[in-house]
């Protein structure tokens, strides 16, 4: 089992789109690649997925065990020729002071050789000390090898090269140079989503050619190695033959942000997943539950508005008690409006506020969620806490009544700063996007209220 961590010394060094021309190349070979990426992210993993022809899936200290860590690596490489896993922020970055959470402790627990990512702009001798500094910050991480990347050209190459040979053990694996050609637009939160981007084949095929002309994919392959993997394998319950019911799932340029896993996880819970298009469709098909995840629904405002005759039968539909289960840019679709750069874009009107979008973020980062009575899914104990996440540059204002609430929140922002989670009739729809994980069946949960609803 072949595999690499792409890291960097700092974030922004330009680790997705090397992962990417990278996960591009290696498949361009006809070799199978396996992508990961570490943390909460949506965005980068879309883009990975596609560049390698196979589901990216995250790995996240935070909302996983270790073992669950080593499992999903080990299980999704099983069938791979290499596995690239893309970290975030810097190599020794991390929430805690002991890095316990880091993508050195990544690379630790899954025993692969890490990939230096270096921006050089402005470097040239002092590349050396950073190397060095790394490499013996922590000995028993393996540093592979480095790609430099924003080279100034040829000149600005050959003499980080030397330098880095002259005093350093560590193998230059390419060098990428500034080139517009191989960046992908960004939004306030990251890339702009490859769901969104109509030129993203074009796009990927561009970095591909522009990484793979400029690292030693052979050389890569070569410090990658092959070495195993101890990890149990994942449990899955067997699907249901009866009693499926039909999930209706909003997928489409507005809306895109679905974990692969969790997918997963709804079908194996039972759940046939009805793709639903909330910019063309005109009619809602026959559905036993809905589920709008993430995106950036501002950048469709209008088209959204348009389609008046979808978003009458949604709301018509949950009002009568279809069981939803919406996250942030669902939540900002089910609500009465957004507002975004100086414009108002009716929306579905089930949850009585408005949306009003921020030039900086209104909650970012990992949350902590208790859940409370009103929690309308199947739950065994009252008061259960997990981990989440958020991030959205949108408030909900102007609400008409008091809301109820699902959750409390323990460590993030939610709706209010205090709560998140708003349930009407059969309806949850919370800021926080929720992982299906060992620490927080939400799939299963969300399937079976949807089945027991409909008997």
């Amino acid at each position: 089992m072949s595999r690499l961590l792409i890291s960097a010394a700092h974030k922004s060094s330009g680790k997705t789109t090397i992962t990417l021309g990278l996960c591009a190349a290696l498949a361009q070979r006809g070799l199978a690649v396996q992508p990961f990426k570490k943390g909460p992210d949506y965005i980068d993993p879309m883009w990975l997925g596609q560049a390698a022809g196979r589901p990216c899936h995250n790995l996240d200290f935070y909302c996983m065990s270790q073992d669950e860590i080593r499992s999903t690596v080990g299980h999704y490489s099983r069938d791979a020729d290499i596995a690239l896993i893309e970290g975030n922020k810097g190599l020794y970055d991390g929430l805690d002071l002991d890095g316990s959470n880091s993508n050195a402790a990544l690379a630790k627990l899954t025993d692969t050789p890490v990939v230096l990512v270096l921006d050089a702009r402005g470097m040239t001798r002092g590349i050396a000390p950073l190397i060095l500094g790394y490499q013996a910050f922590e000995p028993d991480i393996q540093i592979a090898g480095v790609i430099l990347n924003q080279l100034g050209g040829s000149r600005h190459e050959a003499k980080l090269r030397n330098v880095i040979e002259h005093y350093t053990d560590v193998t230059v694996l390419g060098g990428v140079h500034r080139n517009p050609e191989l960046e992908i637009v960004e939004r306030h939160l990251g890339l702009i989503p490859s769901n969104e981007e109509d030129a993203s084949t074009a796009r990927i095929k561009r970095i591909r050619d522009g990484i793979r002309d400029q690292v030693d994919i052979d050389r890569l392959l070569e410090v990658a190695g092959s070495r195993p993997l101890a990890y149990q394998p994942l449990q899955y319950e067997p699907p249901p033959t009866a009693d499926r019911v039909r999930i209706g799932i909003a997928r489409d340029a507005a809306f895109g942000f679905y974990y692969p896993d969790d997918l997963l996880a709804l079908e194996q819970a039972g759940a046939e997943l009805v793709n639903i298009n909330t910019l063309e469709d005109k009619h809602l098909p026959e559905l036993d539950g809905l589920f709008i995840g993430g995106g950036f629904p501002e950048t469709r405002m209008e088209a959204l508005e348009a389609n008046s005759t979808l978003r009458e039968q949604i709301r018509h539909a949950i009002d009568n008690g279809l069981p939803t289960y919406a996250e942030c840019g669902g939540l900002m679709y089910l609500s009465r409006s957004i507002s975004w750069r100086g414009k108002r874009c009716d929306m579905v009107g089930v949850i009585p506020g408005d949306v009003t979008m921020h030039d900086r973020p209104q909650g970012r980062g990992y949350v902590r969620l208790r859940e409370l009575a009103p929690l309308p899914w199947p739950h065994d104990t009252a008061g259960e806490e997990f981990s989440a996440h958020e991030f959205h540059y949108s408030s909900l204002e102007n609400l008409d009544i008091p809301m109820v609430y699902a959750y409390e929140v323990k460590r993030g922002s939610g709706i209010d700063g205090e709560h998140d989670g708003i349930v009407i009739n059969n309806l949850l729809a919370c800021y926080s996007h929720m992982r299906d994980t060992v620490q927080h069946r939400w799939a299963r949960r969300f399937t079976d209220f949807v089945r027991q609803h409909r008997h």
